[in-house]
Order: structure tokens, then sequence, then C-alpha cells
């Protein structure tokens, strides 16, 4: 009752007055066709007329309940003109991409706010590409918004709302991506599967979002690559690395080509890390886009992907300082040994598109993704837990001048993974220009076969005794007496697994826009269902298992003077396991553990104004979840292991704020805050922290110029997360493990001096060949804040104590960046 009750207090934070007026506002973003925002460039509406800024961005106000033309002029483009009539208060949303060849009459529209009717938040490319950060991409803009939680800045991973890495769908173009299987930390990562240079829209849902996004719990990441239009090429080089992009056309504009190389090697990040070590993780990827427009009615594209990534890791030392002023404590380490991974990842889509009548659009889509892991390394550490010199002026100030304990840890892995997947999906979208209803539905077939090896174990010796392994649950009292039991290492983890799953999942959704008065309201309802059955060697053949997930999202408009709009979604999700959710903490496929399923309720508000003359915008959600048939897991860095039971139920409530808008003439910043709490009840055993309870949330994404130098930019990335769950040993009770970690901040810094862009021209000479020209330095982790992922455990074998050692991330860092676009 108490959290229905907290719920129900933060929805009361969603409830606006207005009045009544009668006219209407055209707003949107002007482009050019290479999708470049088009500054001063003059809209003119009747009587009434605005200037697009830096942005592309313009806003006007116009007569409601009347014809008006719109006409958009720029000196180096061709006119654009379309008539329009609008209902009093609408909010209509005019993109128009202008060309030098001719003028554009009729029809221009290329949306009408549906994003915002969805509660979609949408991310400029430009953003992305220009905000620093040490994974710099899509994912590190995610970090910035509310629901978005992440303390590993060596990771693409992200939680959202309470879930895990694993409950996060990702689409480019339509089509579903996948992540490595074999994640084991944060610089084993490797690059995100997007692309930024390839971008031209980021749509983002952080939940309640439609049936026609797949069977995951938590939010949707839509991702669509620009079609080109012209040729041109863009190069980044960094200390991290450097990627190239190039886009191809034909004369007769039927194909078109984009495609992009990157390379990454995060030595200049890892090397700031505690760990003393000889490591180059190092990453390469290649993509490609081919379009091919067959006629007016039919298109094809391919989309090819190839990401190989390297580790070769040699720790050397660590010194882990913690504990209290009065009681400083010290974990020294020296190792022995290496680690060898790999992990290669092909991945090939082909999409058509078939415009078979006015009303009537046809998508087909098939995919294939292959991965070959391992995990290969034999690491011995040799450790001493101590009190260290506190005594400022102490010659051995800082050092470890009494051993609590020594030991050592023996750690082996031979992991290997091949997985193949297999996608099959038609699609169905009908509209009418007549009519406000439409529908869309789609039927998906996807085969899975995986082939994993798993060979892990750990042996553990502290001051000279070998400790037995915790799952025998043989009573000892080393080092006072002598144990006689079995010796045993003290983790062991050994399967092969050869699975195959078969999938069919389908979805049918109807959309409709209605008038209430001079309001209006927009209606989605929809249903998803998947069934799957999981085979294999050596297993059972599971059972045929079915989902049902209806969903639904209502919006509507109010007819006030303010411009608000007012959203309620949710339904019923569901996730079925996936591989990696079917093997338990022994290795062992379970093929009957059933999909987690998740009733999820969003009320959200969106208001837009102005402040300072300029347009700002007030986004606000409050979100109820209730879970059951919780699959519990702990994660080690960004490595889930599952129990594979579903014996657990769950909650997550909380509320999101994000207010952004023109804080500096010209560009876009904002400012973030989330709250939530999530808890879950293992086994009927009382509620307890889920390992992703982040509870508040904090995030700055800020740019600025200096108007005395409009060249200089600036921009900043602020994040600030209340501490999560410390986590638990593996083999342990996490009822017994409830600590926390210190809280995670964090803020990266970019400089950039742009000596051309499409906003700043240049006369000189040697700029000519230049579209932009740009160079930059960048500070990571500016207030050189210490940072923890997880802990590390260390058992004390005299008081028979266990400490939780934290892994610190980077400390700070400093980066020189290139942008060159031709």
């Amino acid at each position: 009752m108490k959290r229905i009750i907290d719920f129900i207090a933060i929805c009361i934070l969603f409830i606006g007055l207005s009045s009544y007026a009668q006219t209407a506002r055209i707003k949107g973003v002007l482009l050019d066709e290479s999708n470049k925002p088009i500054a001063k460039a003059s809209v003119k509406a009747n009587a009434a007329s605005a200037i697009s800024n830096e942005n592309g961005f313009f806003q006007i106000t116009v007569p409601a309940n009347q014809k008006i033309t719109v006409e958009i002029t720029h000196v180096s483009f061709k006119k654009a003109v379309t008539v329009i009539e609008l209902k009093p208060n609408e909010d209509y949303e005019l993109n128009v991409v202008l060309n030098q060849r001719a003028e554009q009459l009729g029809e221009v529209v290329v949306s009408k706010g549906r994003k915002r009717v969805e509660g979609v938040t949408t991310i400029a490319p430009e953003v992305i590409r220009t905000i620093p950060g040490a994974n710099a991409g899509v994912e590190n803009i995610l970090k910035t918004l509310p629901g978005v939680y992440s303390n590993n800045e060596l990771s693409t991973q992200y939680a959202v709302r309470g879930g895990n890495y694993d409950e996060n769908l990702v689409y480019v173009n339509e089509i579903e991506v996948y992540r490595p299987f074999l994640i084991r930390s944060g610089q084993q990562e490797g690059l995100s599967f997007t692309n930024t240079e390839m971008v031209q829209n980021v749509d983002f849902s952080a939940g309640g979002f439609q049936a026609k996004y797949g069977d995951k719990l938590s939010s949707v990441l839509d991702i669509t690559y620009r079609r080109p239009t012209k040729f041109q090429a863009a190069v980044d080089a960094s200390l991290l690395g450097g990627s190239a992009t190039v886009d191809l056309v034909s004369k007769n504009q039927k194909w078109s080509n984009i495609t992009g190389v990157r390379y990454r090697d995060n030595s200049l990040l890892v090397k700031s890390q505690e760990t003393e070590t000889n490591f180059r993780p190092t990453f390469v990827d290649v993509q490609t886009l081919i379009n091919f427009d067959a006629s007016t009615k039919w298109q094809w594209s391919f989309l090819g992907n190839i990401s190989q990534n390297r580790y070769n890791y040699q720790p050397i030392s660590r010194q882990t300082n913690f504990g209290t002023i009065d009681n400083p404590i010290a974990l020294q380490v020296f190792y022995d040994g290496q680690e060898k991974d790999r992990y290669l990842t092909l991945f090939g889509a082909l999409k058509s598109v078939y415009q078979v009548s006015d009303d009537f659009k046809l998508k087909f889509i098939g995919s294939a993704y292959h991965t070959q892991e391992q995990e290969h390394f034999d690491i011995e550490a040799q450790y001493a837990l101590g009190e260290v010199d506190s005594n400022i002026g102490s010659e051995t100030f800082g050092d470890v001048v009494y051993s609590r304990g020594v030991g050592s840890q023996l750690s082996h892995a031979r992991n290997n993974l091949d997985a193949l997947i297999f996608n099959a999906e038609v699609k169905g979208f009908h509209s009418s220009k007549t009519s406000e209803h439409q529908v869309e539905w789609g039927f998906k077939y996807t085969k899975e076969d995986i082939r994993d090896r798993i060979v892990e174990w750990e042996a553990i010796d502290s001051a000279g005794f070998s400790l037995p392994a915790p799952i025998l649950d043989i009573p000892h009292d080393q080092p006072y007496t002598p144990y006689t039991g079995p010796l045993a290492p003290y983790q062991n983890v050994r399967a092969t697994n050869f699975v195959q799953i078969n999938r069919f999942s389908g979805y049918a959704q109807w959309n409709y826009r209605g008038e209430i008065g001079a309001g209006e309201y927009w209606i989605n309802a929809g249903v998803r269902a998947h069934q799957w059955q999981v085979s294999g060697d050596n297993i059972v053949t599971g059972d045929s298992q079915i989902t049902f997930s209806p969903r639904a999202q209502f919006a509507i408009k109010p007819a006030w003077e303010m411009d608000m709009l007012f959203r309620l979604s949710g339904g019923v999700y569901h996730q079925p396991p996936f591989y990696r959710e079917l093997r338990d903490a022994a290795g062992v496929v379970q093929p009957n553990v059933k999909a987690q399923q998740s009733v999820h309720i969003v009320l959200g508000n969106d208001y837009s104004f102005k402040m300072w003359g300029r347009p700002f915008k007030l986004v606000s959600e409050a979100y109820y979840k209730h879970l059951s048939d919780v699959n519990t897991y702990t994660i080690d860095n960004v490595r889930i292991r599952y129990a594979a039971n579903n014996d657990a139920t769950a909650y997550v409530y909380g509320a999101d704020f994000r207010l952004n808008g023109e804080f500096v003439p010209g560009t876009e910043s904002w400012f973030s805050f989330g709250y939530l709490k999530t808890e879950e009840n293992q086994d009927g055993k009382g509620y307890i922290a889920r390992p992703t309870d982040q509870r508040l949330k904090f995030g700055l994404l800020f740019q600025d110029y200096m108007p005395n130098i409009p060249n200089l930019k600036m921009y900043l990335n602020l994040v600030y997360n209340t501490g999560l769950p410390g986590g638990s040993p593996s083999y342990a009770d996490p009822y017994n493990y409830q600590l926390r970690l210190k809280d995670y901040r964090r803020a990266d810094a970019g400089f950039s001096y742009v000596f051309k862009d499409t906003a700043i021209k240049s006369n000189k000479n040697w700029l000519k060949p230049f579209r932009e020209l740009a160079l930059g330095f960048e500070i990571f982790n500016l207030f050189n804040n210490q940072n923890a992922i997880t802990n590390t455990w260390v058992r004390d074998v005299y008081t028979k104590s266990q400490y939780g050692i934290p892994n610190y991330m980077t400390t700070r860092t400093f980066n020189l960046k290139l942008n060159v676009r031709l």
C-alpha cells in the first residue's frame, strides 16, 4: 500500500491549468540534402515570419481555422511552399529538406508530432558527435537522460528504470541488433554497434512503448541511418582511435552507399586505472549500408557489419586503499599470467520496402548474426591485506605496515562460444489520407543455434591454507584446526551446451487521432504474441511456451494557450529468455525458464514554452512496474549471471524529469533528474534492493560558446548517480550483502575550435575543400573522482571476515580530437 501511495503522490506533479486560444503553431527543422541544419532561412506564413537558428530550428505562431501559405526561402537554396490549415492550438511539425535544384510545392511535411505523442526522446546527431565522453556515441548521451543509469564509463551498456543491461531493445533501420554474449568487463565490450557518423535520427523510449517493438522489459533505442544524396567524406581522429566515413551516390540517384570504418584503442583509459598492466584492447569495426531504388514503389537496402575485438591482458600489480580515516586498509596484489580474449561478430540484413498502394506498405526483413567468442586466461594473484600508515610525515606514509592476511588466487578459464541467429520478418502498414486510422502488423521467425563451452575455476589459498569450495558446505576452522576434507576449487563451472531455440512472434496495433472540442487526442492499442521452444544436445527438450502482451497509449492535447500534452501508457510486457538467461550459475541450461513479466504504467506530461524568447520543453513522467517470474542475477562488472529459476517477484516505481532548450542561444542543452526504487523478493524471503536500485540521478548536458570568439565552443557532460548495491560473491546469499557503493560522479568536458562548419563560414583558401574542420581538447573525469563499479571480495582467514574491495574506474585523462568533413 505504501508503494501505491508513493506512486500516487508522484503523479500529482503532472496537473496543469490554462486558457483557450484561437491560434496554432508551426515549428520544425530545416535541413539540406546532407541532413545538415540550415541557419538564417526565412519562414513566412501569411503576415507572420521567423528565421531559422544555427540548428535549423524555427517556430512561428499562425491563426487557426484558415488556410496558411508557408513559404521557406534561403539565398543558397530553392524555395519551398506548402499550404496548411490548422485547428485551434494545434502544434504542427514541419520538417523540410531544401535542395539546390528545384522548388518544392505542396506537401513537404515529414511528421506531425508523432514522437511527442508517443513519449519518444529524439537526439540530434550533431549532439551525439560533439559531446565528450570516454565512450563517446549514442550510449554516452543516453546516460545523461532521466531513467538511464550506468556507473561504468568504459561500458556502452546502460540500465533503464530498474532493468538490467539485457532488457534493452536496439534497432538500426528497423533491424534488431545483438551484443556479444561473453561480456566480462567494461574493457571487453568493444565499440557500440551504432556508428555515430552514419546516424540520421535517434529515438529513445524508456518505457510504455508500443506493440510493434519487441519483447524486452525496459527500453527501445530506435536508430535510423541516413540515405546519402551526394558524395561526402568524414574523418575523425583522437588519441583513442579514429573513424572514416564515405557517402557515395550513383549518377541516376538509384544507388547509394554509406560505409564507415572505426578503430579504437582503449590503452589511454585503461592505463589510468589503479591496476598496473600491459593491456592494449583494440577494436575494429566496418559497417556499410547499400540502398537501391528499383522503382518509385520498391526499395532495397543491405546493412552489413564486421567487428573484431582483441584483448591481451597482462596485469602486473595493484594497490587499493579503502576503509576509514581511523582504520585505513589497503589491498596489495601482485599478478602473474595473462588473459587473451577474442570476439569476432558478423552481421548482415536485407530489407525491402514495397508500396503496394497509396494506403498499403509492405516491408520484408531478413538478417543473420554470427559471433565467435573466446575467454582464455590463467592469472595468479598474490595478495596482502593490511593496515596503512596514515601518519603524515612518516617515511612509510601510505604504505602497508602490518598485514592482516596474505594469500593467493589462481583463476583459469577456457570459455568458447559460437552463436548463429537468423531472422525473417514481414511488416504491413495501412493508412488513408481520408481517415485518421492507421493499422500496423508484423510476423517474425527467429532461429538461434548456440554452441557454448565453459570451463572456469578458481582456487584460493589464504595464509597457506587452501579454502574449500563454499558449495560443499563443509565446516572448517582454518588455520586453527587442520582441514581434512576433500580438496576442490573454490569455484568450479564446467559445461558444454549445444542449444537451439525456435521463436515465432507477431504483433498488431491500431492508431487513431480524434478531436475533443478544439482539443485533440491520440490512441494506440496493440498486442504482441511470442512462442518459443528450447531444445539441444544433452538437454531435455523444453515445453512450448507462449506469451501475449497487450499494450496501449493514450495522449491528449487540450485546447489551452499553454502548449501541454498528457500521456498515459502501459501494458503487460514479457521478456522470453535469451540463451544467457537460460544458463544458470553452474553453466547448466534450464530449458523451461519462463518469460519475465512486467505490468507497466507510465503517466507523462510534455510542456513546451518560451523562456528568454527561446524555445524550451519540460518532459515529466511517473511510472510503476510490477514484475513476476523474475529471473534473479548477480553482476560482475557488466557480466550478468542468472539463477534461471523464476523464483522472485519485484517492483519498480519512480519519476523522471527533463528540461531542455536553448539555455545559450543557438545550442541545445538539458538538465535531467530521476528517482527510482526497485526491490525484489526471492523465494518469499522478503524484499531487498535489486542490483540496479540506483535511487537518485542527475544529468547535465551543456553547450556554450564564447560571444567574442564564436569559433571556440565548450561542451560539458555531467552525471551524478547515488550508489548501487555493492553486489555479492557469486556463491553467496545476496541477503547477507546489502551494502552500497559510493556515489558515482562523472564530469567530461570538451573544448573545440571550429575553423569552419555550416554556421561558421570562412573565406580562407586553405579551408575551401572542407565542409567542416574542428580541433578539440577533451578532459575525461574532470574532477578526478574515484568511482567504483563493483567489489572484489577478499577473505581474511584469521578473522574470517570478508572484505569488499572497490574496483575503481578511470582517473582524469586528457584527449585530443580532430574532426574533418569534406
